[in-house]
This record gives structure tokens, C-alpha cells and sequence, in this order.
């Protein structure tokens, strides 16, 4: 016999894994939202500082610490990091988007529905 014809899991195991994929779902939402803030922060700020004079001085927060820069060292350091959100955030939105996929199957094996 194949693993698919095995012993339904109880009603408790079934609620548990349920919330617990739910809860999954909403981290990754969750962050997924605040790598969306901070990207479109970056966005505003090197909007902002690119026409600029690359030797204006600008102030950039490193570690809690406020540090005086040029915009033409700033600038490159901060479309670094944009890009790195925004490749942090495909991925997760992939994973996301799996989990999804895994929690709709996974509700549907058990026919499961929430009332509401």
C-alpha cells in the first residue's frame, strides 16, 4: 500500500498543522510588507540625493550611527542595498506564493473549511 492510503491524522494533529501553516503564511506576509516599505525608502531617497551634486555632503545611518558621507559615496552603497531588498523579496514572495500552494493542497486532502 502507498503512504497516500495511510491513517487520516486526528482532528487535533489536522487543527495544529493547520495553524501552524497559517501562521507561516502570515510571517512571510509580514515580511514580505516590511521589505516592500523599506525598498520603497530607498526609492525615495535615491530619487532624491541623485541629482545632487555627487560632492554634497549627506548623513547616512550605520548601525544606529549617524555618518558623514558624499552623495557620490552614498548613492552606489544604496542602490547596492535597493537591489538586495528587492531580490530578498522576489524570493520570499516565491516561497510565499509555494506555501500557499502547499496550504490550498493541503486543505483540500482533508476538506477542510473555516467558518467564519
Amino acid at each position: 500500500m502507498s503512504s497516500s492510503t495511510s491513517k487520516r491524522p486526528s482532528d487535533q494533529e489536522l487543527t495544529q498543522t493547520y495553524n501552524t501553516m497559517k501562521s507561516e503564511l502570515s510571517s512571510l506576509a509580514q515580511k514580505i510588507g516590511e521589505l516592500e516599505t523599506e525598498a520603497d525608502e530607498h526609492s525615495l531617497v535615491v530619487d532624491t540625493i541623485a541629482p545632487l551634486d555627487g560632492d554634497r555632503k549627506c548623513f547616512r545611518l550605520v548601525g544606529g550611527v549617524l555618518v558623514e558621507r558624499t552623495v557620490k559615496e552614498v548613492l552606489p552603497a544604496l542602490k547596492t542595498n535597493q537591489e538586495g531588498i528587492r531580490t530578498v523579496t522576489t524570493q520570499l514572495v516565491q516561497t510565499y506564493k509555494k506555501k500557499e500552494d502547499e496550504f490550498m493542497a493541503f486543505q483540500k486532502k482533508y476538506n477542510i473549511q473555516v467558518k467564519q
